[in-house]
């Protein structure tokens, strides 16, 4: 098990990609803590699922857009756990819309919990990794952060923005043995994927040089092997796992 005994925040972790990262990390040895923002129900199910692999499952309410839930949040691992080994900042939501149409929340919101949340989070941890000098942050993007799409400005910016993020703090934290990297995922299958119309699938398909969708289990396989330490030479990159989309 290549993360025995290691401990990890997982932002977003009761549900999609989520779940599948943090159920693959206790699958391969990890201490997993969950972080979700209303759905207990959900969190403490993956929590028992996590449990079932031998490790320790953790599940904390908190919103990641405010700072003062996070210094809490924190400061229950830390009364858990001696260290925090790990972080995957996986928090998103969209709010899709053309940009004459979409309002001003709208972006707002988007920006806050995609950008703004893996910014304090980031912060909250990383000092304990300086002291630690030891840490992995595995920060989740989306192929439109490299390419754009119509309809999803507020959505592909706070993505660009993620990947501007991670490679900045990469530089700013390499010499303390912190590695900072990035996943793009493309069109993965989820419940946040599952309410778009047939017609939108067929045309994302089509974009697709591989002609079929990811799984959960594609971006949670890459984050174990980003975590480990056999990517102990891997620091401020932007992986696509995209099936093709963005070449």
């Amino acid at each position: 098990m290549i993360l025995e005994n290691k401990n990890v925040i997982i932002t977003g972790g009761s549900r999609g990609i989520g779940r599948s990262i943090a159920l693959q990390l206790a699958r391969n040895g990890a201490n997993v803590i969950i972080n979700y923002t209303s759905n207990k129900e959900a969190a403490d199910k993956v929590v028992k699922e996590i449990e079932a692999y031998n490790v320790k499952g953790l599940a904390i309410q908190c919103d990641v857009t405010k700072s003062d839930d996070i210094k809490k949040m924190i400061e229950t691992v830390e009364n858990h756990f001696d260290t925090i080994d790990i972080l995957v900042n996986n928090a998103g939501i969209t709010k899709d819309n053309l940009l004459l149409r979409m309002k001003e929340e709208e972006w707002q919101q988007v920006i806050d919990v995609n950008l703004t949340g893996v910014f304090l989070c980031t912060k909250a941890v990383i000092r304990k990794m300086m002291k630690q000098k030891h840490g992995k942050i595995v920060n989740i993007s989306s192929v439109v952060g490299v390419t754009g799409n119509a309809g999803q400005a507020n959505y592909s910016a706070s993505k660009a923005g993620v990947i501007g993020f991670t490679k900045s703090i990469a530089k700013e934290v390499a010499s303390k043995n912190i590695h900072v990297n990035a996943i793009a995922p493309g069109f993965i299958e989820t419940d946040m994927t599952a309410v778009l119309s047939e017609d939108i699938k067929s045309g994302l398909m089509e974009s697709i040089p591989l002609k079929r969708y990811g799984q959960p289990d594609d971006i949670a396989n890459l984050v174990v092997f980003l975590s480990s330490n056999q990517s102990n030479y891997i620091t401020g990159q932007v992986i696509n796992v995209d099936g093709g989309m963005a070449i």
